[in-house]
């Protein structure tokens, strides 16, 4: 009797969900799981889709070098200098700080001078191809938000690869390829992202534009997402809705603009010319000193915090999720499949909130945050509500009146009235485990 009651209020509940859905006309950002708002019924937390604020990623990046020991200095070795390949008399000397050049050096802060940056060893074993894998992790999803942006010193590489990872460097796929010619190092036709549309975004491409030499204003490769965003935002991004969604209902599209991890292939350095010169191969090596990767933590749209615990980057989940990515219901919460949150409709979204497990209704009637004991009742242990006397049900949402033969009578009546679709929704969601309040 019970279950066939639950499946019933279930049913009624999916279809006053439907009906108090609202489009309106203005768009908002979705950056806040759930407000308080006042009803008839007093203060009720109202839920929504939300994810956390757009951060610099970089804060809680791992780098990893392979070779381990391409990193320039051990043993000190002469190079060129940036910008006059023919002056070979600077030094890179890992045992001393002002001539050194580590990896944290591509992360810390720009604007100093001289500027600081990481430096590969020169090429000094050519023709064997001087290639460098810069892996970056941070041991959680995140969802890019703006362009990513590498910023060399020693002139941009003739041949690269930018890879991506979803599943924290298991397997990889590219995210771009840069060449100073495409064909003849990718067998591919050269291409921009302005060559693209909205049916081919997903295309991955060969640029040429980002693989010139030593030119000193020419130092910055892009990989564009908010090119591509404005393909669905429009080319000022105003439209973000029609973007969101996109990303709502096409997932291929969602994961494109997700990693795990990157990983930039460094395939060849910045020659500046057809032909190595054999006699002076301390003029090419590679040297990053800015890497900008803008995200935010996936976390389904059931979360609007990420907070770093133990060096790792968690969703502060909502919704009766649980998981790093907020990717699962909790314990007595899998009363429904999970379900990512939505942002539809326009602009609050769907909150897809996991509901009590059947076995568990009955167990955790009322708390603190979630289920609200109505009408000045009192909760009991989680267990039952307290009601004052005028009123019953399991949330104390019904006047005890109503069963009476005689009813409530006129200002009772009115009374219930006027509370109708709440009063409705609150025992419906009461019990279901959910609630209003």
């Amino acid at each position: 009797m019970y279950l066939s009651r639950f499946l019933s209020l279930h049913t009624l509940w999916v279809t006053v969900s439907s009906v108090m859905q609202h489009y309106p006309s203005v768009w908002g950002h979705y950056d806040v799981c759930k407000t308080q708002i006042y009803t008839e019924e007093g203060k009720v937390w109202d839920y929504m889709a939300c994810q956390p604020e757009a951060r610099d990623m970089i804060k809680y990046v791992k780098v990893t070098l392979d070779p381990p020991d391409i990193t320039c200095g051990d043993p000190p070795e002469t190079f060129c200098a940036m910008g006059n390949p023919y002056m070979c008399n600077n030094e890179c000397d890992a045992s001393t700080q002002e001539l050194a050049h580590p990896p944290e050096l591509m992360f810390d802060l720009e604007g100093r001078h001289p500027s600081t940056f990481w430096q590969s060893t020169t090429w000094k074993d050519y023709p064997k191809p001087l290639h460098v894998n810069i892996t970056l992790s941070w041991n959680k999803t995140i969802e890019l938000t703006d362009n990513i942006v590498i910023t060399f010193e020693s002139g941009r590489p003739d041949q690269m690869i930018l890879e991506k990872s979803l599943d924290y460097g298991r397997t990889w796929q590219p995210y771009q390829y840069y060449a100073t010619d495409c064909l003849d190092a990718f067998h591919m036709d050269p291409k921009s992202v302005r060559d693209l549309s909205q049916h081919t975004v997903l295309e991955i491409i060969c640029t040429e534009e980002y693989s010139t030499g030593y030119m000193t204003n020419s130092k910055i490769i892009h990989f564009e997402i908010k090119d591509r965003f404005a393909f669905f935002a429009g080319p000022r991004l105003h439209n973000m809705a029609s973007l969101y969604g996109q990303l709502d209902t096409t997932k291929k599209l969602r994961d494109f603009f997700t990693i795990t991890d990157l990983r930039i292939r460094l395939l060849r350095p910045a020659t500046g010319e057809i032909y190595v010169d054999e006699q002076h191969l301390a003029r090419y090596f590679y040297a990053i000193s800015d890497i900008r990767v803008y995200g935010r933590c996936k976390c389904n749209l059931h979360a609007t915090g990420c907070k770093e615990e133990n060096k790792r980057l968690l969703c502060e989940c909502e919704h009766n999720t649980t998981g790093p990515d907020c990717g699962k219901c909790k314990k007595n919460y899998q009363g429904r499949p999970w379900s990512p949150g939505s942002y539809l409709p326009i602009p609050k979204g769907t909150a897809n909130i996991c509901i009590p497990s059947i076995s568990s209704i009955g167990t955790n009637v009322c708390d603190n945050e979630l289920l609200h004991c109505q009408n000045g009742g009192t909760c009991i242990n989680n267990v039952r509500c307290q009601c004052p006397p005028a009123y019953t049900g399991i949330l104390c949402e019904k006047l005890k009146c109503e069963r009476d033969p005689g009813g409530c009578g006129q200002n009772s009546a009115q009374g219930a009235m006027s509370h109708g679709p709440l009063v409705l929704l609150t025992a419906l969601l009461g019990a279901t485990g959910l609630c209003i309040c």
